[in-house]
């Protein structure tokens, strides 16, 4: 989870930094923090497209002009031809809907999470799921 947040101190998101790592046999596969795609202009210059809008956390995810660390984790595996299927996601915080939909299709057996996410359809997705879900101790 260390290197998790590590992770996210590399998000350009003026609203909440997220980092994510994808494991698989105790091997780090890929990481992936939120912010704009490539050669788009970054929140943190241009403002937050959600505070302008006034959009609530947790609701009408297509509504920024960044991708969430989740997702640059998967691209990052699909880019570089990297299998991610049955590893474990350690993230920042809990996945949205959209991210929970694509971490279940990527193959992924465990989330491990530092902090809740306000996205009620997201908790009962991941419990219908075979992912194993965690909040992250650091007492283990």
């Amino acid at each position: 989870m260390d290197i998790a947040k590590l992770v996210a101190s590399r998000s350009t998101c003026v609203r909440r930094k997220v980092g994510a790592v994808i494991v698989k046999d105790k091997n780090i596969l890929t990481t992936g923090y939120n912010g704009t795609p490539m050669g788009i202009s970054h929140c943190d210059s241009v403002g937050c497209l959600r505070d302008k809008m006034m959009v609530p956390s947790g609701q009408r995810h297509e509504l920024c002009r960044g991708l969430h660390a989740e997702q640059n984790a998967i691209i990052q595996a699909a880019k570089h031809g990297v299998n991610i299927a049955d590893g474990t996601l350690y993230c920042t915080n809990a996945p949205c809907v959209i991210c929970a939909k694509m971490l279940i299709n990527a193959g992924l057996k465990k989330i491990v999470y530092l902090e809740g996410y306000p996205d009620e359809l997201a908790k009962e997705i991941l419990q219908e799921s075979a992912i194993e879900i965690s909040v992250y101790s650091s007492e283990k």
